[in-house]
């Protein structure tokens, strides 16, 4: 007579082959999600609008499919955070781009920190779109940028964030806001010669 269960290492290694297919399929969906994102950026970046939304649709079911595990022990795993992150980012960058205002959390559907933090990586293209936009001459949308920028940092500053990732992300905006606060300077400087 054996004085182990077998049965109980049959329903382990179940559950634990079963952890791996999933956990498998959280990865492959959210790199999916980080290969969209990075390609509507660019597309925005290149002034595509057309592909830029046609992927956002994609990226959009995407999440879908993968928010199945958000209240799952697969929830914060870092593949799945970062996914998250990544649309944020952007979708918040095209609705910016299209329609200069912040995507809202409600219409997302997201977890409010990943929410944030894909905000606060969202000002790093916002000043890269500020300074192509200074190249060629379009101050308009400089100013416009560091607008928007300015507010979100304002609004960004109310939360008290614990030493943690969401902290190192927010501090980011401050630098971000600073390029920007100099290049209206330039801007304004040069305009008064």
């Amino acid at each position: 007579m054996s004085m182990i269960d077998k049965n109980d290492f049959i329903a382990i290694k179940k559950d634990m082959d079963d952890y791996y297919k999933t956990h498998e399929d959280i990865v492959r969906k959210s790199r999916d999600i980080i290969i969209l994102s990075k390609q509507i950026i660019y597309s925005v970046h290149r002034k595509n609008t057309k592909q830029a939304k046609f992927l956002a649709k994609r990226i959009t079911n995407g999440v879908k499919s993968l928010s199945k595990y958000k209240n799952s022990r697969f929830g914060a795993t870092g593949s799945f955070k970062v996914a998250i992150q990544e649309y944020v980012e952007a979708i918040a960058y095209l609705e910016f781009v299209l329609n200069k205002k912040l995507v809202s959390i409600k219409t997302l559907k997201v977890d409010p920190e990943y929410y944030l933090m894909g905000l606060c990586d969202l000002t790093g293209e916002l000043v890269r779109r500020a300074v192509n936009a200074g190249i060629n001459g379009n101050f308009t949308e400089v100013m416009q940028i560091h607008g928007f920028v300015s507010e979100l940092y304002t609004e960004m500053m109310k939360f008290d964030f614990f030493n943690g990732e969401l902290r190192k992300k927010f501090d980011s905006i401050k630098w971000d806001l600073k390029k920007l606060d100099e290049m209206v300077f330039e801007i304004k400087m040069k305009n008064k010669i």
